[in-house]
């Protein structure tokens, strides 16, 4: 067994592809742990960090353990970019917390908002004027997983609207009455619901 740790495929495959997949690990915790605490899911972040900490320790021990290993250097910088893009790619997935969407209209936009209230949006909107006249302001706020149905809608009813999408940090209450799509992490871990 010892002689497996002192061979060359242990000390420059294995071993830095452990580093490799235990940064991968570490980093997408980290950044999801970021991306819960900008979303104010107190009960969670706290879980990630320490399981981010955790793994980050034992891939450093590791390092230091092998500092003439230039192969794991190579492996921990890997892991790291690995784990920032993992990490955004499950965020995107998870869809979670609230957007406004802010679309500004010169077209009667009377069919827009029918038909986005209609789909069961919480819709806003009021008369503005704009550089070049009175224009329609729409205020829409829903759940991420929503915000491509509702551009759908906003594209077929006016195409050539202007219309700005921000995160939400927090929203009282869902003003959503229809049949939705089912929040699928909430039901699995109420502890993040947003």
């Amino acid at each position: 067994m010892t002689e497996l740790f002192h061979s060359e495929t242990f000390i420059y495959i294995l071993l830095p592809l452990f580093i490799f997949c235990a940064r991968i690990c570490d980093v997408t915790l980290d950044t999801l742990r970021i991306i819960f605490v900008s979303k104010g899911m107190r009960k969670i972040a706290p879980i990630f960090g320490f399981f981010s900490v955790l793994i980050w320790l034992i891939a450093i021990s590791t390092i230091m353990k092998n500092l003439d290993n230039w192969v794991c250097y190579i492996a921990y910088a890997g892991g790291f970019a690995t784990g920032n893009f993992v990490g955004m790619v499950i965020e995107e997935k998870l869809a979670l917390g609230h957007e406004m969407i802010r679309v500004i209209t010169r077209a009667d936009a009377s069919a827009l908002i029918s038909e986005l209230r209609s789909n069961g949006y919480g819709v806003t909107s009021v008369k503005a004027e704009g550089a070049d006249g009175e224009v329609g302001v729409i205020y829409i706020i829903a759940r991420r997983s929503m915000i491509k149905n509702i551009l759908e809608i906003i594209t077929r009813n006016n195409p050539r609207a202007f219309y700005t999408i921000e995160t939400i940090k927090f929203v009282n209450k869902d003003v959503f009455h229809q049949a939705l799509p089912p929040r699928k992490m909430g039901s699995i871990f109420p502890i993040i619901r947003s």
